[in-house]
């Protein structure tokens, strides 16, 4: 790594650890805050109080994650910037996939109408049971975000669930998949979803409290990074691919992405690899 390169990675890190230590803070501040309404729930009319207590603990929990989280990040960040970690540079992922209890997590952004608009992957397994969703439209993110509920599937019961899915999913050799919807007050904004979680983890609790805080703390909070340290990919190429398809043969931008979607499965291979020949100029799908 060159000391430009270095200095980059450094400089994440240190982005990190101040994300982390704020929330640390900010968790501490809840915390107090919700001691102080325990104490006033005491008295008979304290319901009120106890709720807000209950609040402010959610709170507190959330910030706390999110600073395991962002901790996480920095510390793979730091070692590898200093050439003591192994392949490229990390990404914020991994320490969420880690947070679940597996090797493998990704985070799905959608729209109101459930299009996928953004995917962020642990590893490449992962990255390749999202492009799936995406190629598909069916899976446990869509499921997770549209039912806005944990959705757990596990062996035959994903091929019977997602009959296209499931299969191209255990050729990837995942056997089980969770995925927890990231909601907000008013709406669900995507779902994580891991893959072949360890023995003692196939609950979703876990699961929802890592979801809550990428929620309301690292996707949407006053510290909001929803690039998690530019590891989200927005699809660019694609829609670029798309724009010149829908040009070039006259057809509607849904129509140009789903022959786009049809040839990447029909090739066993991933939109993007599909979208770089279109833009390229190597593939002409009239």
């Amino acid at each position: 790594m060159d000391s430009q390169g270095q200095d980059e990675a450094l400089s994440l890190a240190d982005m990190a650890w101040r994300r982390a230590a704020q929330a640390l803070e900010r968790a501490q501040r809840a915390e107090a805050a919700a001691e102080r309404n325990e104490l006033l729930a005491a008295r008979p009319d304290g319901e009120f109080y106890a709720h807000i207590a209950a609040t402010h603990r959610r709170t507190a929990a959330c910030h706390r994650s999110s600073a395991r989280l962002q901790e996480a990040f920095a510390r793979r960040t730091a070692a590898w910037a200093q050439g003591q970690g192994q392949g490229g540079q990390p990404r914020f992922m991994t320490g969420v996939a880690e947070a679940c209890g597996t090797d493998s997590a990704a985070l799905t952004l959608v729209d109101s109408e459930q299009n996928q608009l953004a995917v962020a992957a642990s590893d490449e397994p992962s990255r390749a049971a999202q492009d799936l969703e995406y190629v598909l439209g069916e899976g446990p993110c869509r499921d997770a975000a549209f039912e806005r509920r944990p959705i757990h599937a596990s062996g035959t019961a994903i091929g019977a669930r997602w009959p296209g899915y499931g299969i191209a999913l255990a050729s990837l050799g995942v056997t089980s998949v969770i995925a927890v919807p990231l909601q907000t007050q008013e709406s669900c904004i995507g779902a994580l979803a891991v893959f072949g979680p360890r023995p003692g983890r196939g609950g979703s609790s876990g699961l929802d409290e890592v979801a809550a805080a990428l929620t309301r703390i690292v996707l949407l909070g006053p510290d909001a990074d929803p690039e998690l340290y530019g590891g989200t990919d927005h699809r660019e190429t694609v829609q670029q691919a798309v724009g010149i398809l829908s040009v070039r043969i006259g057809c509607a931008i849904d129509d140009a992405l789903a022959l786009i979607k049809a040839r990447a499965f029909a090739e066993e291979t991933s939109t993007e690899v599909i979208a770089r020949r279109i833009v390229h100029g190597e593939l002409n799908l009239g």
